[in-house]
């Protein structure tokens, strides 16, 4: 039982020494009350392990422990200021670390979330940021992330379900045709860079999925939803068949297929050469299939029918014209 009870008062220091280090080191200069209170723990503490962590290293070459060989602090400062500065780090510096474009895309990544509501302004994605800057290779190149248009929607309806308020908006579906909707929201969701309202449609008396950035004039209604997630069946995919729709053929990139995954469904691939499948979708409209093929250059090819492939040769080239001009 004792010896239980020291391995596992070992495995504790461990722990906590992994997680003293990097403190530190993101801290040029600090007070052991500060380092004492940031872990909750007792004063005299943090000095025995900044006192083991300066006896800490790895040894050279020559098996020895030579001068750099160990952590190093201003000792000074310690004793006579009760301050911590790490003067020299061992075998940590010499860890992996991100490159400059690795770092500025992760960055990226970040500002995108903390521009979402439910994000905005979070310390610990800008405490995360900053490290990611400075534990990087080389200086991340400068970059920024433009909120989008569909940002106060996304708030608004994120309200809206969390309150169980119905929503009303005007909507531009697939076939460019725009009517008001009542709406029951239930879930959102994002693919790629959409998001996606699903909520049960009072208009269409279904559940309904709406792209974020096809709806315009959100007001959040007083009235509460008349059904809730409990209630409908939400399908597990984005997109749904229905009798209307009529079928496309793709030559698709294999890679590419996941990105296809909804609207493929349990439909058949065919492998062909040089790591292309051939594929069935389903779509409600020539204008939905135009995007679709668009988004994807080079990756998606529409085999049939005809007049698919016309509309995305016809809508490529008017945006290729808008380009000349």
């Amino acid at each position: 039982m004792a010896e239980r009870k020291a391995v596992h008062q070992a495995a504790d220091k461990l722990a906590f020494l992994l997680s003293l280090v990097p403190y530190l080191m993101d801290h040029d200069q600090v007070g052991v009350a500060d380092v004492a209170k940031h872990f909750g723990v007792p004063e005299e503490q943090i000095r025995d392990a900044v006192k083991l962590i300066a006896v800490s290293g790895v040894p050279g070459a020559t098996g020895t422990y030579q001068h750099g060989d160990l952590f190093d602090l201003a000792w000074d400062n310690f004793e006579d200021n009760d301050e911590i500065v790490l003067t020299n780090l061992v075998a940590i510096d010499d860890s992996p670390r991100f490159s400059g474009r690795e770092a500025a895309a992760l960055i990226a990544g970040l500002q995108y979330l903390s521009s979402l509501p439910e994000n905005a302004d979070r310390g610990a994605i800008a405490s995360l940021m900053d490290k990611l800057s400075r534990g990087a290779s080389t200086l991340p190149s400068q970059m920024g992330v433009e909120g989008a248009e569909t940002d106060a929607t996304l708030a608004l309806i994120r309200e809206s379900v969390a309150a169980g308020l119905q929503v009303e908006f005007d909507y531009l579906n697939s076939r460019g045709e725009q009517e008001r909707r009542r709406v029951d929201p239930l879930r959102i969701e994002s693919m790629d860079a959409d998001w996606y309202l699903r909520g049960w449609c009072h208009v269409r008396e279904a559940v309904r999925t709406f792209r974020l950035d096809r709806i315009s004039n959100p007001l959040q209604s007083t009235s509460p939803i008349s059904f809730s997630a409990k209630d409908v069946q939400l399908p597990d995919t984005l997109f749904q068949g229905s009798a209307d729709d009529f079928d496309v053929t793709l030559d698709v990139a294999s890679a590419a297929l996941p990105l296809l995954s909804d609207y493929i469904g349990d439909a058949a691939v065919t492998p062909t050469a040089e790591g292309r499948v051939i594929t069935t979708i389903r779509v409600a409209h020539l204008f939905s299939l135009k995007r679709l093929v668009a988004g994807m250059p080079g990756v998606v090819r529409v085999v049939t029918p005809g007049e698919g492939r016309q509309a995305v040769a016809q809508w490529a080239a008017a945006a290729l014209e808008m380009y000349e001009n």
